[in-house]
Order: C-alpha cells, then structure tokens, then sequence
C-alpha cells in the first residue's frame, strides 16, 4: 500500500521582531488550471466509473452519476446557462443543498465560466424576511437562481422576485425515476433535466478554453455572527492548487482511487472545495449522504456508512461522539465501516482524547491495524487548506504547511496570529475593494484573524495549535486574557447539539481544524 502521508520538510525564518515564517521546502508541482480538466481526464479514462451516488427522499438504492454522464451533462447544461444570458458578471445563484443536480448545475456553471454561488440552505429555509438572501442578490446580481425542489424554497425565490428560477433534479434520479417534481414560483419554467438535454455549442467550448487560473469558479459567503455577507471570491488556480498541495500531503490518493460518504454542506468550503473538489481531482466517488449527526438524522447516516465502507471518513466531533458507540456496540456495523478505511479526519474542532483513543480501540479490534486520525487548517479565504497535521504525535496540532504555502506567525498574547500565503489564497472580497486591501499586509499574506499556539515542543517545524478567533478574546480587569476559541473548542467537544449547530450553521465553516 503506497504511505497515506507525505513526511513533511518546512523550513523557519525567525525575524528579530518575533516573527516566524514557515514554508514548506517541498515545491508545489504541476497542476491542471482547474478542476474541470480532472473531470474531463476521469471522464475519458473511465467514463462509467461512478463519481456521485445519492437516495432518493425516503430511502432506497443508491443511483450513480457517471464521470461521463456528469462531463457530458455539464457541459451542455453551461451552453444552456450562457443561452440564458448568465456570464462572468452574472452568476448562478444556488439555494439547494447536496445532490447530484447540484453538483451538475455547479460544474456547468463553472465549465462555462460562470461564478456558482451555492448559500446555505438555512438562509432560505430558517428566514421570515430572507434578508440575507435579498442581500446576496443584490450584491452579486445573479442571472438565475436554482432550487432543485421549489416547493419548500418557495418563499426565498418569492423574495427573489424578477431572477430566473431553475429547478428539478437530473433525470432518473426522482423517486420514480424521472427527474424530481417542482413546486412553487418558477416550478417548470425552466429544469435542469431540459439544460442537460440540450447540446452543446461553440459558445461553452470557448468559455471552457477561455478558464484561466484567476477565473472566479465560486463565490462562497461568509459572515460570522454578524453582518452582511461577504462575497469571497474562489478562483480555479485556487481550487485546483489546493488539491494538488493535498495530494502532495496524501500521496495515496495518487495511488487510490477514495471514496467517501459526506453530508457537510457545499455552500461552506469544506464540504464544497476539500471534499467535493477531492472526489474530483482524484477520480473518487461521493456518495451524498442525506443524514447527518443530529436527532434523527444520525441513523441515516450510519446506514450510508454501513452500505458505502469508505476509505476516508470526514466528520466533526458531534458526529464522532456518535459515530464511535455505534460502532462499539454493532460489530457488523464496525466491519463495514473499517473494512477499507485508511484515514479518519476530524474537523471543526479538537477531537478529545478520550474519543480518539475509543476509534483506536475499534479499529484495532475490529481490523487488527490502526487507523490514523488527522486533521488540518484552513478558511474559505484558502480554498481551504493551508496546513496538514499528517500523523502528528500532538493531537492538538493542526500540523504545519503543505506544499505551496507560506504561513506567517506574527506575535499577539499568548500566541500568535497566523497568516497565509500561497496560489490557495482568495484575490479578495466580491465587490468590496475595501475588504480587500483590509484583508492583506505589507507582504501579501492575508490577515487571517486566526490565533495559534506553539506545541509543548516549542519548534514551529512541529506544527502549531489553533486558538481561536482574536476577535473574539478579551481581558478581565485582572488583566488575564480569555480566549474565546479554547472555551468553544471545550464546548464543541462535550455537548454534541452545541457542535451541530456551529458546524452546521452559517459563518466561518473552515477555521480552525477544518
């Protein structure tokens, strides 16, 4: 079996006033443009190889998206967006979460070179005034909104008014084979199942020719607590670098072709870059998990886990504090699940010690060998990785550079603020030159606002704990300092509901342990 990881060569520059730079010694290598030329190459080399797989609502088996069917349906579906005047100043709006149309009305878009905007679905599905929404709209000024089903997303594509509306699913993947009924404003009007029935023309050949490494592929939002949201422009040098740094760090995935059964959200940059991307870069497959780890959910999940038997698994301490007694006490279950898993990553927050050393314990029962537990470091500003943990000692460490990135500790109390630089980094804030030379320093690294700690080791090569949001600390009239992101992690770790709701809702989906 070819190494899961890469051993790691980082390199330190101490300056005299405190600060250190970490950078990988390893170069980035040669990477395609954009993700879509790894679709295309998968595509052609084995079009019948599944790249999606989903359920239908209310169960039942799984249907596949071919890498061939899902090239030769993005790209007649982009020459269907371009016929409806969609272009590089008028993206596609996507309110939908998870599924195989989604993943298809997004790589259209993006073969044809149009910005995809996928928000969180809770901004359609939680709102009474659909602020947000109305906010997003007015900023990026799409030129068609999709809603796969528009029944429930009635009201947001009502506060919509004026936008074109896509709906519908691929067909065949409705519970009766046929493409899935729509509902509400726009229902019909235009479907996904028509734009991927047409042909492609001219026009989506050139806009696909065209793609350059600063292209904008997608337009993620992110706004904390608080706020309007900010537009954060991805590029497709940043989404396809980001993949070849992580391929550098996992060398087996040049070796393995991975397979993963996910339920983390596309409009935040883990589910949607890392993972999706992931799939994509690598020839995997992503099986669409419909579950999740909340009440009642949970059991979905566990089934998908137990049909699929992935070799990674992505999940967040919520999902492992339930994940792990499930497998401790259905043997059957734990089978399935290990039977080829080679790494388990942990993100959102750290994993406690005590559930880490239970997942050794299964695994190491159920399969006789270890399964590593990693994690990593990023924000949607980064397309999202910038550091590694590999197989770190220190499950505290959120690892050190991979190849390609620079990171830059400036010192703060008790730690330091850690910046990034690299082809992974956003050029900026969609219409908001502000934001955007706010975002940078004097060198071009961009001011992530995040906090870290040295490890016990006190040697920056070793890697760095996350902290927290330095935003968010404060000091007591005592003088001590309160660090606001070690409370949380605290909090994220012992109360699982607590962790749903963070990991889940809006915000920075990607700081922190991915």
């Amino acid at each position: 079996m070819p190494d899961l990881f890469a051993t790691p060569r980082i390199t330190a520059e101490y300056r005299d006033d405190g600060t250190i730079v970490l950078r990988s010694a390893q170069e980035l290598a040669a990477h395609e443009v954009t993700i879509l030329a790894s679709l295309r190459r998968w595509a052609k080399a084995g079009p019948d190889h599944p790249l999606a797989a989903e359920r239908p609502p209310g169960g039942g088996p799984w249907r596949m998206l071919s890498y061939g069917a899902a090239a030769a349906a993005a790209e007649a579906a982009g020459q269907g967006l371009l016929e409806l005047g969609l272009g590089p100043g008028r993206p596609l709006l996507v309110l939908s979460g998870n599924s195989a149309g989604h993943l298809v009305i997004s790589l259209a878009a993006m073969t044809a070179g149009i910005p995809v905007a996928p928000v969180s679905a809770a901004y359609s599905l939680q709102s009474r005034d659909h602020a947000r929404i109305r906010q997003i709209a007015a900023l990026i000024t799409p030129g068609a909104v999709y809603a796969e089903d528009a029944g429930p997303f009635a009201a947001a594509l009502a506060a919509l008014d004026g936008i074109p509306v896509i709906t519908g699913g691929l067909a065949g993947t409705g519970p009766d084979g046929t493409s899935p009924a729509s509902a509400g404003p726009g229902g019909g009007a235009i479907t996904l199942a028509s734009l991927t029935a047409g042909s492609p023309g001219p026009e989506v050949a050139a806009a696909y020719a065209a793609l350059r490494p600063g292209t904008v592929a997608k337009i993620l939002f992110t706004s904390g607590s608080t706020g309007a949201p900010k537009g954060v422009l991805n590029t497709h040098g940043m989404l396809a670098a980001n993949q070849q740094m992580i391929r550098q760090g996992w060398p087996f995935l040049a070796a393995e072709r991975p397979v993963i059964a996910d339920w983390l959200p596309w409009s935040h940059t883990f589910g949607g870059n890392h993972n999706a991307n992931m799939m994509i870069a690598s020839g995997g497959t992503l099986y669409i998990d419909g579950g999740r780890p909340a009440p009642g959910l949970f059991a979905q999940s566990l089934a998908n886990l137990a049909d699929v038997g992935p070799t990674i698994h992505f999940n967040v301490p919520a999902g492992y504090a339930r994940l792990i007694p499930a497998l401790e006490t259905d043997p059957e279950l734990a089978r399935r699940f290990f039977a080829r898993l080679r790494l388990a990553f942990n993100a959102g927050a750290a994993l406690p010690a005590a559930l880490r050393q239970r997942l050794a314990d299964i695994a190491l029962a159920t399969t006789g060998r270890p399964v590593p537990v990693t994690t990593s470091w990023g924000l949607t500003e980064t397309a999202p990785a910038v550091t590694a943990a590999y197989d770190a000692a220190d499950p505290a460490s959120v690892g050190v550079p991979l190849p390609g990135a620079e990171v830059k500790l400036v010192p703060v109390p008790d730690g330091y603020e850690i910046r990034a630089r690299g082809p992974n980094v956003t050029p900026g804030y969609f219409g908001r030159p502000d934001l955007t030379a706010e975002a940078f320093d004097e060198e071009g690294f961009y001011r992530t606002g995040d906090a870290v700690r040295l490890l016990a080791s006190a040697d920056p090569r070793d890697g760095v704990a996350f902290r927290g949001r330095l935003a968010e600390d404060f000091k007591l009239l005592t003088g001590t300092f309160v660090h606001v992101g070690a409370v949380r992690t605290a909090l994220l770790s012992a109360i699982p509901l607590l962790a749903d709701a963070v990991i889940a809702g809006e915000g920075r989906s990607c700081t922190g342990a991915l």
